[in-house]
């Protein structure tokens, strides 16, 4: 459906025919992951101590699935080399008017990337990777 997806400010459907692929929303949605805390080890003390105050939240990286949907081949193709443009320019918004206002600030990696066309080749199914430097940076 039109507007479920936007990429750096248009609608992924209408531009490049690109929805979002399985487990997606669970992906981009997901939990954050912590830097490591202090702490100190001391010959002196049992155990160790670790300093909690002032925790931060570490970057992080997702793996999201998109399909591509072509009305012919040279349609998907078209779509999928315009897609594939767009990601290699590197920074990637993408917004998902479905869990709000937040806008995920991505840089794609172009790494681990896994492919899949159909029979007819009008339609695909694309596995990549993207780094979200800070994940509690999500307001425009």
């Amino acid at each position: 459906m039109s507007g479920d997806l936007i990429i750096n400010d248009r609608d992924a459907l209408t531009t490049w025919g690109v929805r979002m692929g399985d487990g997606f929303l669970d992906a981009i949605d997901g939990f954050n992951e912590m830097k490591d805390y202090i702490e100190d080890e001391s010959r002196l003390e049992h155990g160790k101590r670790v300093i909690t105050d002032n925790a931060k939240v570490d970057s992080r990286e997702v793996t999201l699935q998109f399909t591509i949907e072509g009305n012919s081949e040279n349609d998907y193709r078209s779509k999928k080399k315009a897609f594939q443009t767009e990601l290699e320019k590197g920074a990637v918004n993408i917004k998902v008017p479905v869990l709000g206002d937040e806008i995920y600030k991505l840089i794609y990696l172009g790494k681990s990337i896994s492919c899949g066309m159909s029979s007819d080749r009008c339609f695909g199914k694309i596995s990549c990777k993207f780094q979200e430097p800070n994940p509690m940076d999500r307001s425009e």
